[in-house]
């Protein structure tokens, strides 16, 4: 049996002698590399803190001493060693386990986290929640040096050494933040400082010192003044002790002895501490460490050359790729055009456009608020700033669109890549919010395209817009027609209608963004059954196309609407308040995502589970085409 089969709990790991966890790290690394390969994920983060999580369980006890990770997505070793692993290999698949920490899964997973920068925060309030209650235990939060880049993770550390309460942050450093400081000078420092004798001979000193009425909080002064030089000249830790935070590191983050001895240090030790570690992504694995970014997030490989198994055929082209040839486009001919990302270049498609503009490209790190006011900065200057974040991760910027673009109406461009469904990486990740939290935004335009063409037409569209415009796509391959040779620029705030039926419509359909072509196999099958559809794409959420409304409530007598967004706030209740204001009443349903957070999976299963594939789309249609004859007849 390996020594992975042996372990339930941590407490299992902690009775293995530590001389053979090097080789449980090595059966941890195995294990990942295997299911990911299969179910793909998170593969070089993960790796690279396989002896850290090992470490960390070896010394600290899970749950008592609760341990929170940034992110989440590093955390598959973890999951390994508390109780999980039996169920790893259902790792990101339908009713299996996230892909990140959850809260639901373990106790072990005190805070769930799919977005950056939060360990700190939530570490600091549990290690506050712990002291209010009364209860004994450490806290560690584990954040990347990306995470750091984030200014809430600065917040979480200046709030932490204002109440100078007991906190441990282990600051994950692969390479992204802190430049390379590590010898034999800066080991001796984090051995030697974090030692139990030196930290009481200090606690005994500044006790003493205290007692001097003259001299005493001088000479603390000089004291503290000589160990933060001494620790400046070794180590990039000023900046934390400044904070007044106890800077040990940087520490090996593969060498399990040092790691596991300077934590047993750390754990007797008062106040916040922050633990330098230096990792490599993707250790163990060759390919990985090759090319971590390409393996940071994956999908399903082979496990020995490391080589993608999705389907090498040729077919229509990502979204992502047409936005990435079209920004490169419009960059050519207006030398306004720059292009900002928060630590996601290569997942927005920008890295063509900063090979070829690198003096228009800003990588702001994973600080979206920052991207987007600096981005308005850039507009005040006469610049057409394209900023290119995840839907759900823009979220995280929402008082800047409001307060630093719209409120002053300048013209950012918002590209908001993994719009509705993303799939295995789940609810923190899906973009089903994005209509809701934009459309009431003044002076905002919000664009969601059909297909790939209508993608071109409407970056075309926000270029030449003079305020904020922002434009929503999903992740993955278009639909594949054809592209304009000359894009065309669209009508402000039109849609158009995709489908009329010959006779009287019984019912019309608006969708917005890529539920058209679902839409459009359902009127198919509808016409069929005897339900003449009419098909409106909307084009805009915001302005609404209110004429094209009004034509379809006179015509048809009632309006399905279909949006891969949360009905709640969303683009069919816009509809519903234009007929209100227009004075028309006429039954509405709106389609989309109820008030709940989905959870991961396949995303075409996801669509089918609420009703917004073909099949879902035809069962709404009959059943309102069915209630309202009824209803006409009662009346």
């Amino acid at each position: 049996m390996s020594l992975l089969d042996q372990i339930y709990s941590p407490l299992d790991l902690r009775k293995l002698p530590q001389d053979q966890l090097p080789e449980l790290c090595q059966e941890i690394r195995r294990r990942i590399i295997e299911v990911v390969s299969r179910n793909g994920g998170h593969l070089a983060s993960s790796l690279g803190v396989v002896e850290l999580t090992v470490a960390l369980h070896s010394v600290f006890q899970s749950p008592v001493d609760p341990i929170v990770w940034d992110v989440g997505n590093q955390a598959y070793a973890h999951k390994l060693l508390t109780g999980r692993q039996e169920a790893f290999s259902t790792l990101r698949q339908s009713g299996g386990l996230s892909g990140f920490t959850r809260r639901k899964e373990s106790e072990h997973d005190l805070f769930g986290a799919g977005h950056a920068s939060t360990s700190i925060s939530a570490a600091l309030g549990i290690a506050e929640g712990k002291r209010l209650k009364g209860e004994q235990g450490k806290v560690v939060a584990v954040i990347g040096d990306g995470g750091m880049t984030g200014g809430l993770a600065f917040e979480a550390l200046n709030h932490a050494g204002s109440l100078d309460r007991d906190l441990v942050v282990v600051l994950n450093d692969n390479e992204m933040f802190i430049s390379r400081r590590v010898g034999a000078m800066s080991r001796w420092l984090s051995h030697r400082l974090s030692g139990s004798g030196f930290n009481r001979l200090r606690r005994y000193i500044k006790e003493r010192l205290i007692t001097w009425d003259c001299y005493g909080e001088e000479a603390l002064r000089l004291m503290r003044r000589f160990l933060e030089g001494a620790k400046a000249v070794f180590t990039p830790g000023i900046l934390f002790e400044g904070l007044n935070f106890q800077y040990v590191g940087p520490v090996d983050g593969h060498d399990l002895d040092a790691l596991v001895s300077i934590f047993k240090n750390v754990r007797s030790l008062d106040g916040p501490v922050l633990v330098h570690v230096r990792t490599t992504k993707g250790k163990g694995c060759a390919y990985a460490e090759r090319d971590p970014s390409r393996y940071h997030g994956v999908a399903p490989f082979c496990m020995e050359t490391g080589e993608s198994k999705q389907d090498e055929k040729s077919g229509p082209p990502a979204y992502t790729t047409v936005f990435s040839r079209t920004l490169c486009e419009l960059a050519e001919r207006d030398d306004r055009i720059v292009a900002i990302t928060a630590a996601m270049k290569d997942g927005t498609g920008l890295r063509a456009f900063a090979e070829r503009f690198k003096d228009r490209f800003y990588d702001v790190g994973i600080a979206e608020g920052h991207a987007v006011t600096f981005a308005g900065g850039l507009a005040c200057e006469g610049f057409r700033p394209v900023v290119a974040i995840y839907s759900t991760f823009l979220q995280r910027a929402y008082d800047m669109i409001v307060h630093d673009v719209c409120l002053q109406n300048l013209p950012v461009i918002f590209v908001l890549d993994r719009a509705g469904f993303v799939g295995e990486d789940g609810p923190t990740h899906h973009g089903l919010f994005d209509l809701s939290y934009l459309g009431s935004l003044p002076n905002l335009t919000v664009m969601a395209p059909a297909d790939e063409n209508e993608l071109v037409r409407m970056l075309h569209t926000a270029a030449a817009i003079d305020g904020p415009a922002a434009v929503r796509y999903p992740r993955g391959a278009g639909v594949g027609v054809k592209l304009d040779t000359k894009p065309k620029t669209l009508s402000l705030g039109k849609g158009r209608i995709v489908r009329a039926p010959h006779s009287k419509a019984d019912l019309a359909i608006l969708s917005i963004g890529t539920m058209l072509h679902p839409v459009l196999k359902a009127s198919a099958v509808l016409s069929k059954r005897g339900v003449e559809v009419m098909v409106a794409d909307a084009r805009f959420s915001k302005p609404l196309d209110e004429d094209l409304i009004v034509d379809l409530a006179t015509r048809a007598g009632r309006i399905l609407t279909v949006e891969e967004n949360v009905v709640a706030g969303g683009f069919g209740q816009a509809v519903c308040a234009c007929l209100q204001k227009r004075g028309l009443q006429v039954p509405v349903v709106t389609l989309g995502v109820p008030d709940r957070f989905p959870a991961h999976g396949d995303s075409q299963s996801l669509r089918g589970q609420f009703g917004l594939d073909a099949g879902g789309i035809i069962k709404s249609a009959l059943d309102f085409a069915k209630k309202s004859k009824t209803g006409e007849r009662r009346a």
